[in-house]
């Protein structure tokens, strides 16, 4: 305002200066100056003003985002589009699942005394019957050797007993005996063969409890780390394994569904169908092995409403670990003639699900559509769209119903199906499960 003063006529300075006393002259005076800053404002702002409407109506024209005929002439946006295509598309059903072992074994050894050898190393796989640890056998053997040396006392003993009854029976058919002297001899060999019979089964148990010092693997798997060392002293059914064994060929991976879902597998499951099962890494990025669903519990968990599943993989690679955490995919159906889009393709407005559809070579037509399940890479197309048409891939944030567009590396001979990615797309960012009936929902 002082810069303003400064350039003003000098004969408006002295007008000020002389009527400075006539208030009715200084508003006057002070209008006057108001007037000539809001003119110098407009000066100053104008040219600015100017050229940032003319810097939007050149962005407006280069995007395309304008009305058809508004502002500067309109761009061609660059975009890349493919088919939409008919095949199959496979039902899947996501879930978390654990890994398990179909046997674990707790090795421990069924008598007591000084381990005295392991047989085996850290890791290794080891077939059933295998040798694994060694007890002392020196008292069982001693054990042995005296029920060995029992029994044979009283084998002795009941022959000669026999032999009595023999000579007995002569002399009492001389009637040279009493008849209660041939019974007794006859009771008593009769008690030795009991005896024996005890002593025999002492044998048997001896013999057993020496074998038990050799501890051998009682299925095919892989041992774990050693739970004990040479030269500790061992108690029978210690609560200490010597190792753990884990049979992980086959191996199974343990699983839940919610309520919502059971009724479409369980219905397949009791067809007979084998119901293939993939197991993915825990990032979800890489499949690790597949399977067929081998069973289901009987009942549902109340406090969670799920159903406890198990599959089954062979393994025979070994990548899968017991109590590994896996995402696991139940392939429950597959849907036949599915119109099939890139799921990069499908778009959410406030009016629904669509898609831009290349109209002839230089234009786009926004289509309303009904989509079904979904993956990360295809979308099943219920209603709204047929095979053939070409959907925008790339380039849909700058378009409008009837822009125009340039086509770019068109992707005519690339199909849409699921799990296979168009050349040079980028991976999707959306993580849409594919479950059969959950489809994303626009907003409104």
């Amino acid at each position: 305002m002082f810069s303003l003063l400064n350039e003003a006529p000098p004969v408006m300075v002295d007008l000020f200066m002389q009527s400075s006393g006539s208030r009715k002259s200084r508003r006057w005076l002070i209008s006057v100056l108001i007037l000539l800053v809001i003119v110098a404002l407009c000066w100053w702002l104008w040219p600015a003003s100017t050229l940032d409407k003319g810097a939007e109506s050149k962005r407006a024209g280069a995007s395309g985002m304008g009305r058809p005929g508004f502002g500067a002439s309109a761009i061609a946006v660059p975009v890349r589009v493919a088919p939409a295509t008919e095949g199959e598309f496979p039902i899947f059903y996501k879930a978390l699942g654990t890994v398990t072992a179909t046997n674990t074994i707790n090795v421990r050894s069924r008598v007591a005394g000084e381990l005295v050898k392991l047989y085996f190393q850290e890791g290794q796989k080891v077939k059933a019957g295998d040798l694994l640890a060694e007890i002392d056998p020196r008292s069982y053997q001693v054990a042995l050797q005296q029920a060995e040396g029992t029994l044979a006392t009283n084998q002795a003993l009941l022959k000669n007993a026999q032999l009595d009854v023999q000579r007995y029976r002569g002399l009492f058919a001389e009637d040279s005996i009493a008849k209660q002297t041939l019974d007794t001899a006859e009771s008593l060999v009769s008690q030795y063969q009991g005896t024996i019979k005890t002593n025999q089964a002492a044998v048997a148990d001896a013999k057993l409890s020496l074998d038990f010092t050799r501890i051998r693997a009682p299925i095919a798997g892989r041992v774990g780390l050693k739970q004990l060392d040479v030269g500790n002293l061992v108690a029978a059914n210690d609560t200490t394994a010597l190792v753990v064994i884990t049979q992980t060929q086959p191996i199974s991976v343990a699983f839940t569904l919610p309520e919502k879902d059971l009724s479409a597998v369980i219905s397949r499951y009791r067809t007979g169908d084998k119901l293939p099962v993939e197991a993915w890494d825990r990032g979800d990025t890489k499949m690790q092995a597949t399977g067929v669903l081998a069973s289901l519990d009987n009942q549902i968990d109340v406090a969670t409403g799920t159903l406890k599943f198990k599959a089954r993989f062979e393994n025979n690679d070994e990548i899968l670990f017991p109590n590994q955490f896996v995402n696991v995919r139940l392939r429950a159906d597959t849907l036949k003639q599915a119109i099939l889009v890139p799921t990069a393709a499908v778009q959410f407005g406030t009016d629904g699900t669509f898609v831009y559809v290349l109209d002839g070579d230089k234009k786009v037509k926004l289509k309303l559509l009904k989509t079904g399940p979904s993956d990360e890479t295809s979308t099943v197309i219920t209603e709204g769209l047929a095979a053939g048409e070409r959907v925008v891939l790339e380039g849909t944030d700058r378009l409008r119903d009837g822009a125009e567009v340039e086509v770019v590396n068109d992707s005519k001979d690339v199909p849409a199906g699921p799990g296979q990615k168009l050349q040079g797309k980028p991976d999707s960012k959306s993580d849409k499960s594919a479950v059969l009936g959950k489809v994303e929902k626009p907003n409104v």
